[in-house]
């Protein structure tokens, strides 16, 4: 199979979806154009001479945040995707057709949690043919932290911090630490839908090492790390971690 034929199936073959949660109680345009551009960057597909990065976007919003969009919705439309047209300039990349930018509501979302879900789709080869694109991807959630107020003293140098990840079959939580509260509370970081989890069932810590560690929080069904019952324990890579009757892969993201 030769390059280009390769490609043509990446091309087909590609969709990612991630949700992140706004810095702000409401999502602000400006953080959507940034995880945009993010978006762009992440799923760039090399042919010998081109990089061709996805072409269609489509953003989810919860209700709240998508009523507040009333009466300029199309104009944020157009002008997201002029300022895709000119980052993929600005880097280098090719596009099969100039970015649309899409708005949806999604009934799951919070207010200021949303989604972006890239595809690179092929154009028709012929008029009045439909464009090809692949099937709905595997979604990941993000939470991210405010930001910390800006130390007034240069602050001694430390390890990077890390952020973790919790591997569930449908979803994939990465969470900004340095702690993050797994339970079935809408407040919690982590949020599982499961009837054995206690509403703050454990917490996961990131110690001045960069080191992460489980602690149940005075759970009704405790917490496992690969089949044992702990109070707390270190967390490595792969770990397998049970929490009433929901099991995850721990992962770590640098």
């Amino acid at each position: 199979m030769s390059v280009f034929r390769n490609l043509e199936a990446r091309i087909e073959g590609l969709v990612e979806g991630v949700f992140s949660r706004a810095f702000s109680s409401e999502v602000q345009p400006v953080e959507l154009a940034r995880k945009l551009a993010k978006e762009m960057d992440s799923h760039k597909t090399a042919s010998v001479s081109r990089v061709y990065v996805p072409n269609e976007y489509t953003v989810h919003l919860s209700e709240k945040d998508r009523d507040k969009l009333e009466g300029y919705e199309r104009s944020l439309e157009q002008e997201l995707s002029g300022y895709l047209l000119e980052h993929a300039r600005r880097k280098g990349y090719d596009l099969l057709t100039r970015p649309e930018v899409h708005f949806n509501t999604d009934s799951r979302l919070r207010l200021g949690e949303f989604g972006i879900q890239a595809r690179l789709v092929k154009p028709p080869a012929r008029e009045g043919e439909m464009p090809r694109q692949a099937d709905e991807g595997h979604t990941m959630v993000y939470k991210v932290a405010p930001q910390p107020p800006e130390p007034t003293e240069k602050a001694p140098d430390r390890p990077a911090l890390t952020r973790a990840v919790v591997d569930l079959n449908d979803r994939r939580y990465v969470l900004d630490g340095p702690r993050a509260v797994l339970g079935r509370s809408d407040d919690a970081e982590c949020v599982l839908r499961d009837p054995n989890v206690s509403r703050r069932h454990a917490e996961l810590r990131q110690d001045a090492s960069g080191q992460w560690e489980i602690f149940d929080l005075g759970s009704t069904n405790g917490v496992k790390v690969n089949g044992r019952r702990v109070t707390e324990a270190p967390l490595r890579e792969g770990d397998q971690v049970t929490i009433g009757t929901t099991t995850f892969r721990f992962g770590i993201e640098r």
